[in-house]
Formats: C-alpha cells, sequence, structure tokens
C-alpha cells in the first residue's frame, strides 16, 4: 500500500471554534483523514481509552487543562504522532518540557503551509512507529518461541533423560518431519507431557 493511500486517524483536542473549522478544512484538502474532535481533555482522555488514533492534535489553552500531560503520556505511550499547538509567546517553555517524549510542538499562529507540513512529520513519524510496532511484535513473538522451546527441552531431558543437546535437535527433528515450525513443536511435546502421553 502506498503512504498516499493510506488512511489517518486524527483526533483533535481543541475548543477553539475558528481553529477546528480551520484545521478540518486543512485535513479535507486532498488528504485521507478519519477525524474525531473533543473540547476538553477529559472528553479525549475517555475516548482514547476505547480507541487508539494515528495522529493526536491538541489545541490549548483548554477549558479543564494545560494539555500538556496528555500530549505527553500519548507521546511517550509510541502509538500516537503527537501535535501540540501552544501559543507564541509560551512555545519555547512548551517545547523544553515535552521535546523529550517525541510530542510536535508549533507556536499559534502557524500559517497554513507549516500546519500542513507538520501533518507530513506527523505521517512520517506514524509510519516509523509502524514499523517499530512490526519490529515489537515480532521480537515478543521470537521471545515466546524461544521460551516453548526451552520448556520442551525442559521436559524431554527430564522425563527422557536426554542431554539439551539431543532435546534441541529433537525439537528441530519433530519440526523437520512435521514441517511445522519450532515453536509449533515444542508446543506439541508440552501437550504430550501435559496429557501424560510423553
Amino acid at each position: 500500500m502506498q503512504l498516499k493511500e493510506r488512511r489517518y486517524s486524527v483526533l483533535t483536542v481543541s475548543s477553539q471554534p475558528k481553529f477546528n473549522q480551520a484545521l478540518n478544512e486543512l485535513m479535507n484538502d486532498g488528504r485521507k483523514y478519519d477525524s474525531e474532535l473533543e473540547t476538553t481533555v477529559n472528553a479525549a482522555k475517555r475516548r482514547l481509552l476505547d480507541k487508539s488514533y494515528d495522529i493526536i492534535i491538541i489545541n490549548v489553552p483548554l477549558p479543564d487543562d494545560d494539555g500538556i500531560s496528555l500530549a505527553i503520556d500519548r507521546s511517550a505511550g509510541m502509538a500516537s504522532a503527537v501535535l501540540l499547538l501552544v501559543k507564541g509567546e509560551y512555545y519555547s517553555d512548551v517545547f523544553d518540557r515535552v521535546c523529550p517524549y517525541g510530542v510536535f510542538t508549533l507556536p499559534k499562529p502557524s500559517p497554513r503551509q507549516m500546519v500542513s507540513q507538520a501533518f507530513d512529520w506527523l505521517e512520517s513519524t506514524r509510519e516509523r512507529l509502524r514499523k517499530l510496532e512490526k519490529r515489537s511484535v515480532s521480537l515478543e513473538d521470537k521471545m515466546q518461541e524461544i521460551r516453548l522451546v526451552n520448556r520442551a527441552k525442559w521436559l524431554l531431558i527430564t522425563q527422557k533423560g536426554m542431554t539439551e543437546e539431543q532435546a534441541h535437535k529433537a525439537i528441530e527433528k519433530l519440526a523437520m518431519d512435521s514441517c511445522i515450525t519450532k515453536s509449533a513443536a515444542a508446543t506439541q511435546i508440552i501437550d504430550l507431557s501435559d496429557n501424560g502421553t510423553a
């Protein structure tokens, strides 16, 4: 799938109607976004309990919170690319607080072209996060396989009197003979042991 064909889910947290309208127009200008709006931090937090978003835009100030903790929390969770828009006079202080967590920050007012470019950065960041998520899942799968194989080896060592090398070769042979993964072979050995037929 080409990047231009990908759709991004966006949550905007903003209580300023003029900004919301301008941002909505920008997102509908040839881009592919599924956008939702919340006007308070508390409402956004409730929504985020049920759904994750590719991109989160937080326009401060908000009526119930400064939005900075929400931005840090969502960015540190590594599931969303986050953009925080703050008044120009607070930009430097807010940037210093949120930059270490990977939160993008723009001063307000910002030209339309700059906000449009920020969306490009957010998409790029979301794609990088997507790759990291895939690597993380792959690493978790590998760790799970190692745990299963080690458990099966331990069962073969304790119940069949094999050495570790023999147990390892037995698992590999079962996997090759049955045309299954080592993880599936280890699971078979564990299941047989649990059923008392090993």
